[in-house]
């Protein structure tokens, strides 16, 4: 149980604020020597149910944070459901450590566990929660990161995987030939480096407006935002102004905030992106980007389609728990992809949260968008490492497509990060401020745009399967070392 425990404290330490990124290679390893060692399978999903509860706990323990004070729940309640949270979360990890087990004695373990842990972690997003793949902690590296435009942060996942599993392999003392599929690695260097850095040639202006999350709203304090964020937004040669979600009643569809919003976008002569409250044809409120032209006509409407569990909507095992944003109602998801038309180019915004999902963004980018925008606001995680985190995720994003991606956030972290994930632009959090950027329109897409995860659906079924039925082989030869022991 004890190198359970280690994995999963050494995967907390590749991810912020810790930042440990060169144990990425290794942070499997512990387990996988345990999992090959443990024979009861019954025994491994409860150290792996274990090491995966821990691994939540200190990754996402802002969660405890965002529901105690913003969700209404108090401190009990806030901390007992932060560890029914992790306690499902760790089931993921559970999985994998039983399965582990089957695969451990095997000639092909090393591709066999990599894809194995691979296609378990995409399966956290459709199973209800998607934050930090173990392919995230690679953002800086040169190498490994050759391969997210071709298979996205799962490619990065399937390499560290894989090199957890030869240490194990090594330390277990197995044959030589089983290391074998580390030849595979070479191949890296055949696939494209990072692009150069390039200046940036088109300019834009991100807004982050530090309002507190917490603001008790009345008309006065609307129209002083009102005059704060017009303030914030002067600008002489920039073409396109954002402004990040923010926990503020922007409606569009009230004539006098739509009046605002054309005017100050036929003023600065700019287009203008913002985050606001919409509504479908049920009337039910939308978590939405909307963008107007510099002549003051909105151009369209995104609606945000992955919503945050707790933030917008609670799932119904969680149906004592508060929602956090007081603007509106229990959010209803949308229904379609937008890229908005910016000139004779495509701009795809995504919303906070929707940044943890691959699969997700790229089809703003295969849609034609030749830019990304991320919106959100990340003062609800107080001054935690999620910030820090959810930057991570942006970053990986803009990798994997080949775009370059403008954030901006309420009160941190906004930035902007090239199409190899470098940040090129960052902005001190905290502070009630705007910045000048600039960035290019790139129109590219790569194989990941192009197909998604494939790879990592591959994997899942390709890893499960090894697992469930070996072959004659392998079964004859478990058995004699059964019998041997």
């Amino acid at each position: 149980m004890i190198l359970f425990l280690l994995s999963a404290f050494l995967l907390i330490a590749i991810f912020p604020n810790f930042n440990w990124t060169w144990l990425a290679p290794v942070a499997l390893t512990p387990m996988l020597i345990d999992c090959a060692r443990t024979r009861s399978w019954k025994r491994r999903f409860l150290f792996g149910w274990l090491a995966g509860f821990i691994f939540w706990f200190g990754v996402c323990v802002w969660i405890e944070y965002v529901l105690e004070v913003h969700g209404g729940l108090g401190f009990w309640l806030g901390w007992l459901t932060f560890l029914l949270f992790a306690a499902l979360k760790g089931l993921h990890m559970a999985a994998f450590a039983a399965l582990a087990g089957f695969l451990m004695p095997r000639a092909w373990a090393i591709p066999a566990v990599a894809a194995l842990w691979t296609g378990l972690e995409r399966t956290h997003g459709p199973l209800g929660f998607a934050w930090l793949q173990l392919g995230n902690a690679g953002i800086d590296m040169p190498l490994p990161m050759r391969v997210a435009p071709v298979l996205g942060v799962y490619g990065l996942s399937f390499v560290f995987a894989m090199t957890a599993c030869a240490m194990a392999l090594i330390l277990l003392r197995r044959r030589r030939a089983e290391l074998a599929w580390l030849l595979i690695l070479p191949l890296l260097f055949l696939l494209p480096s990072a692009p150069e850095r390039q200046p940036g040639d088109q300019h834009a202006l991100l807004v982050q407006p530090n309002i507190d999350p917490e603001m008790e709203w009345s008309q006065a304090t609307l129209i002083r935002e009102e005059r704060d964020l017009s303030i914030l937004s002067h600008s002489s040669n920039d073409s396109l102004i954002i402004w990040p979600e923010a926990p503020a009643p922007f409606y569009p569809s009230d004539a006098a905030f739509r009046e605002y919003v054309a005017e100050l976008a036929r003023g600065e002569h700019a287009y203008l992106l913002f985050g606001g409250v919409g509504y479908n044809p049920d009337r039910q409120p939308l978590n939405s980007a909307f963008l107007f032209s510099p002549n003051g006509e909105m151009l369209g409407r995104y609606d945000k389609i992955n919503l945050v569990p707790f933030g917008e909507f609670v799932p119904k095992v969680f149906f004592w728990v508060n929602r956090i944003t007081k603007e509106a109602g229990d959010f209803a998801p949308g229904t379609r992809i937008v890229e908005f038309p910016v000139d004779h180019h495509k701009l795809g915004a995504f919303i906070c949260y929707e940044s943890a999902f691959p699969d997700f963004v790229r089809q703003f980018a295969r849609g034609g968008a030749e830019v990304l925008v991320n919106i959100s606001n990340d003062g609800y995680f107080g001054h935690s490492a999620a910030r820090e985190q959810h930057l991570e995720l942006v970053r990986m994003r803009a990798a994997e497509n080949r775009r370059w991606i403008l954030r901006a956030t309420n009160d941190g972290i906004t930035a902007t990060a090239d199409p190899a994930g470098r940040i090129r632009y960052r902005m001190p959090p905290y502070r009630e401020m705007a910045g000048q950027v600039t960035y290019r329109f790139e129109s590219g897409l790569t194989p990941y745009t192009r197909y998604g995860d494939w790879f990592a659906w591959s994997c899942l079924i390709a890893g499960i399967a090894c697992a469930l039925f070996p072959s004659r082989g392998t079964r004859e030869k478990m058995r004699t070392q059964n019998l041997r022991k």
